[in-house]
């Protein structure tokens, strides 16, 4: 009977509950999974909150709250992906955790809307508890390394347990002085993993594959629905006549500009190969998906206020300014690419006319034309940018397939 027993146990732990893999065991070809696909859902919900109380008030305080919360949810978020690409596994160990982590995260979703206000508190508390799990899934990587990794782990492992720290004491703090010690930390990570990836240090056994640049997609496509939630939303609560719906549309078409203007410039591309290029191609999503859950806020008040003769003051520079930070993301993120370097003559162009857009699109929030006009002017912008770059790349097949 207990040799039947233990070898029961060994069959499901050798089929079941495998450690995770190693720093440098990178698949290659590996693609993304229904579970990966089930655990960015929960982020859908995360980032909905946050966008919905920063559509409810537009203000400086609020795009800074919003941007200090929206930096913590997109850093979990990336490193729960990056262990699950790095070291997840298609077995049971693998999925528990994953869920268990999926049930932080609807916990913090829960306190998300007011995690400024009095929600910032047990927002903490969730968020210390997520981190505290994450640690320990690297501290069992570690466990496993060889002796090339070691340093680095242990001060990635370092790094967790002070945000860990930080976080959990933040409860204690204030609501007025909560939010900026998160955006401290949102910046400081981002910083100090950019200084480390300069210097080459900064190693980790990650390749990015195709699946990881895929995953950075699927979270694009995440805060792009937040543009839809913000139109139906203002529809929802501005009426249903011909403006608003006219407003709505239009609105969605930015998004869908959005949309166009990443996939086809940068999405499904690997960057380059090197720590330093890397950490670059990473950091650079986080404003750019950024941009776009903030630009989904705004569709509320543009719908909201689409018979008035003018767009609101803090609506016009929150969508306006969204557009241009994105915009300029996007340029950071293509100076990343492979592809950028094989066809300069292509990505150099279309990088220029970007940032031209984004000094356009901020003129437009100087302007504070009427909401269904300001949603026309961007989508004609991003329009004309799209129209210029697919005349380069037809030039530049036309002269690939032209003989000598």
């Amino acid at each position: 009977m207990t040799g039947n027993t233990e070898s029961m146990l060994a069959r499901f732990r050798r089929r079941f509950w495998l450690p995770p893999r190693a720093h440098g065991e990178v698949i290659l070809d590996r693609s993304v999974s229904f579970l990966e696909l089930f655990y960015d859902l929960v982020y859908v919900v995360v980032i909905s909150r946050a966008a919905h109380t920063l559509a409810g008030s537009v203000s400086w305080r609020a795009v800074g709250d919003f941007a200090a919360i929206f930096g913590l949810i997109w850093l979990a978020w990336l490193n729960g992906t990056l262990y699950y690409e790095l070291h997840g596994r298609e077995d049971g160990r693998t999925r528990l955790y994953v869920f268990v982590q999926m049930l932080l995260l609807a916990v913090l979703a829960v306190f998300t809307g007011d995690a400024a206000g009095g929600g910032g508190a047990p927002f903490a508390v969730a968020y210390a508890g997520y981190l505290a799990v994450l640690s320990w899934l690297w501290y069992t990587v570690r466990r496993r390394d060889s002796d090339e990794y070691m340093a680095i782990t242990g001060r990635y492992l370092i790094g967790m347990v002070a945000s860990i720290a930080v976080v959990a004491a933040s409860a204690l703090l204030p609501a007025s002085t909560r939010t900026p010690v998160w955006g401290a930390l949102v910046v400081g990570w981002v910083v100090l993993s950019t200084l480390i990836a300069r210097s080459n240090k900064l190693v980790f056994g990650v390749s990015v594959t195709d699946s990881m640049v895929e995953r950075f997609g699927l979270f694009v496509i995440i805060v792009l629905g937040e543009m839809v939630v913000g139109v139906v939303d203002g529809l929802s609560a501005g009426g249903r006549s011909v403006r608003p719906l006219a407003t709505g549309m239009l609105g969605l078409m930015v998004g869908f500009a959005y949309w166009w203007t990443y996939f086809d410039y940068v999405g499904s591309r690997l960057p380059f190969d090197t720590p330093r290029i890397r950490m670059r191609w990473m950091v650079a999503h986080l404003p750019v998906s950024m941009s776009i859950a903030a630009a989904g806020a705004a569709m509320v008040s543009l719908v909201r206020h689409s018979a008035d003769a003018a767009t609101p003051v803090a609506t016009s520079w929150l969508l306006t300014g969204a557009v241009t930070a994105g915009l300029l993301s996007l340029v950071l993120v293509m100076s990343t690419l492979r592809d950028a370097e094989i066809e300069p003559t292509l990505y150099r162009p279309v990088s220029r006319a970007l940032v031209g857009a984004a000094a356009i699109s901020l003129g437009w929030g100087w302007l504070q034309p009427a909401p269904w006009l300001l949603a026309l002017l961007l989508v004609v912008t991003l329009g004309v940018v799209w129209l210029f770059a697919v005349d380069r790349w037809l030039r530049l097949d036309e002269g690939k397939q032209t003989p000598g």
